[in-house]
């Protein structure tokens, strides 16, 4: 009961923070300075034994809040959240070390180090070099520290559901923030294009992405972390709450990836629940359908039919629409051919998106972080990309505990492949697939007495 009530306090806590923020957007540079404040706090604090838990939590806010921050200007820098993760997984290493398994991710972050060079002499002169960069290898060197951190890591199943807990209240902040924001939908279509104002005024492939987290949370917590009917009304509400909002940014890569993650968790966590937990997931399934139809109802009714001729891949009068990756694949082609130009150290790291610059006159950026790392890090690239894929099924080989692991890879995968890395989410999630589930209780650190 007692979990019951903080837990009910820390969603109203965060749903009263987004719309604050939404009327006062100076509010969000002290939101995010107290939240820093407060995690390093709590990570330096923290006994030795609970220090990988505190790191863990302190990133999965950050991940999710990022999108909040950028879109309200609240951190100190575009891609803090990103830095942030990178900060505090060093400060675990600096505790608790990292294991000696993990190198194949000490060798991927060595491999982005050529592209640098190549890019000193390939970039443009107008290019911004330190900036480019940064940009571009922030995101895999987010996951390169927070694989090397998460390796092989012991945490309980009930701690893995706090650090989820952790990442999807910012979510629910921000998804207030929206709603406030575009109260009503119908005011701001004029086609099925991703729409900006229905999502919050910011990127909708950024806010799509990071509501589909919130989604897969939410529905995770549904299955899990709902033993009564409140909170499974509860959770329900706020399940179909970020849904909608997510389905009518009207971009679709962040909800077909929430969804897929979502069928990767259940096929898993069906199977090795015993036959009378079954029961129970059957019910709670029907629920969680029945929240979907609900979710897809409104946004259709809300939408005016747009939203359904949007997943038909038909525009706003119902022709048919030449391209179902809205450009995506051109770009992947286009990054294929500088791969293929520059076969052993690539074209350089942020060349893709400069030489887009130079022949067209507007530098998009990459949609597909496969892609873009096969262009800009060349056969490097190829090992890279062979480390990140089979790496986490060699400890999956040997632990089979953790039944979020092709959840979390399936989000990963999805989200480079649509959104590249322009967050730090799927950087983190990614990592989490490489942890060590314990489903008992975990060990009590007993500082031994000399003498």
């Amino acid at each position: 009961m007692k979990y019951n009530i903080s837990y009910i306090g820390a969603i109203g806590l965060h749903v009263l923070m987004g719309m604050l923020i939404y009327f006062n957007e100076t509010l969000a540079k002290l939101y995010f300075a107290l939240a820093l404040l407060f995690f390093m706090y709590r990570i330096i604090m923290a006994p030795d034994n609970l220090k990988t838990i505190e790191v863990l939590k302190a990133c999965a806010y950050f991940v999710g809040a990022e999108v909040l921050l950028r879109m309200t200007k609240g951190a100190i820098a575009y891609e803090a959240s990103k830095y942030l993760v990178i900060l505090f997984v060093v400060m675990g290493m600096f505790y608790r070390g990292v294991s000696g398994k993990a190198y194949p991710y000490f060798i991927y972050l060595m491999f982005l180090v050529p592209s640098i060079f190549v890019a000193s002499t390939t970039l443009s002169f107008d290019a911004n070099f330190r900036t480019n960069i940064a940009f571009v290898l922030s995101g895999p060197v987010c996951l390169g520290l927070a694989a090397l951190y998460m390796y092989d890591k012991k945490i309980s199943n009930k701690q893995l559901s706090e650090v989820l807990l952790y990442m999807v209240l910012p979510i629910i902040a921000h998804t207030a923030y929206i709603y406030f924001y575009t109260p009503s939908i119908k005011e701001v279509l004029s086609s099925t294009a991703s729409n900006r104002a229905a999502s919050g005024g910011f990127g909708p492939n950024q806010v799509a992405t990071v509501l589909g987290l919130g989604m897969f949370i939410m529905t995770v917590r549904l299955f899990t972390k709902s033993p009564t009917l409140v909170l499974k009304i509860l959770n329900t509400v706020i399940l179909v709450l970020i849904s909608y909002r997510a389905v009518v940014t009207f971009s679709r890569g962040g909800v077909v990836t929430a969804v897929l993650a979502i069928i990767a968790f259940l096929v898993v966590y069906f199977f090795k629940a015993s036959k009378r937990k079954k029961n129970e997931i059957f019910m709670v399934f029907l629920l969680f359908c029945f929240s979907l139809m609900a979710t897809w109802v409104i946004s259709s009714k809300q939408s005016e039919g747009f939203i359904d001729l949007r997943y038909a891949n038909k525009d706003h009068l119902g022709r048919e629409k030449e391209d179902l990756t809205t450009g995506r694949v051109a770009l992947f082609m286009n990054e294929l051919e500088g791969f293929i130009s520059s076969p052993f150290l690539g074209i350089g790291s942020s060349r893709a998106k400069d030489m887009r610059f130079e022949i067209e006159g507007q530098g998009v950026t990459s949609h597909s972080e496969i892609s873009r790392i096969l262009a800009e890090h060349g056969i490097l690239g190829v090992m890279i990309v062979l480390i990140l894929i089979f790496k986490p099924f060699d400890i999956r080989s040997r632990n089979k505990s953790n039944y979020y692991f092709y959840a979390f890879l399936c989000f990963w995968f999805l989200t480079i492949n649509h959104s590249s890395m322009r967050i730090a989410a799927p950087a983190f999630i990614y990592a989490l697939s490489l942890l060590k589930l314990t489903y008992g209780k975990p060990a009590l650190y007993r500082k031994q007495i000399k003498g």
